[in-house]
């Protein structure tokens, strides 16, 4: 039995409101769980931000018994400091070939390194003042 922590959708239409749940991978989105781990409200709320809140150490137990978390709650379990940032890579055009540079998962933009030594130096000289 492969177990996996997702969302069971609740609330009204056009009002979403989400269930962390580990459940048994073949049940349907809101069918049999295993257990409520937490929830997560996407709409903002007066204060303008999403609310969630999680049974940390349950999610812990679940992930170190290897449940599989989906990609909504990867990002979820990333905001909340459970586990490190997805893995992304950039986007050349749609339908095109697939940019290797790494991206920032809180901003998106892509994190621009560079590879030159001499442009290393020449980077961190212009700060100094000459004599």
């Amino acid at each position: 039995m492969v177990v996996r922590i997702r969302l069971a959708r609740f609330g009204c239409k056009n009002k979403p409101f989400y269930r962390v749940m580990a459940a048994d991978s073949r049940s349907p989105r809101d069918g049999k769980h295993l257990e409520v781990l937490g929830y997560y409200n996407p709409l903002p709320g007066q204060d303008c931000g999403k609310r969630m809140g999680l049974n940390f150490d349950r999610v812990k137990y679940w992930l170190s018994v290897g449940a599989q978390p989906s990609d909504p709650v990867q990002r979820i379990l990333f905001r909340a400091g459970l586990l490190p940032p997805p893995p992304m890579v950039a986007m050349g055009r749609k339908g095109g070939p697939r940019d290797t540079r790494p991206v920032d998962p809180m901003t998106g933009r892509v994190l621009e390194k560079p590879t030159n030594a001499k442009q290393i130096k020449a980077d961190g000289m212009e700060g100094e003042a000459a004599p």
